[in-house]
């Protein structure tokens, strides 16, 4: 079973930046394919980005430009790099792993990490 350990939420200020990790536990062969998903407050769970071993990443239009994901597959870790934070940017953030490298479902789940963004 795959473990997922995400860090880096918090509170910022409208305009500012985090930066959200993700451990996994286990060899990197087993989450080929990791994303991050956001819930906001009364909103379904929204896909941000995904990226697979070899670096190739997808993002939801509305993520492109500010949100960045990237991986270190040496560390089995996964980031997601959020710049010019909005107010409507605050959610739980879910880091997300799946064995198959190509799909759209998610087998593995973090417990998310929350980012608040303050106007």
């Amino acid at each position: 079973q795959v473990q997922l350990v995400e860090s880096g939420g918090g509170l910022v200020q409208a305009g500012g930046s985090l930066r959200l990790s993700c451990a996994a536990s286990g060899p990197t062969i087993s989450t080929p394919r990791m994303g991050w998903f956001r819930q906001a407050p009364g909103k379904e769970r929204q896909f941000v980005a995904s990226i697979v071993l070899t670096g190739i990443s997808t993002y939801a239009d509305s993520m492109k430009g500010r949100f960045t994901i990237s991986r270190d597959n040496a560390k089995n870790t996964v980031y997601l790099q959020l710049n010019s934070l909005k107010p409507e940017d605050t959610a739980v953030y879910y880091c997300a792993a799946d064995p198959q490298s190509v799909g759209i479902a998610y087998k593995y789940w973090g417990q998310g990490t929350q980012v608040t963004v303050s106007s």
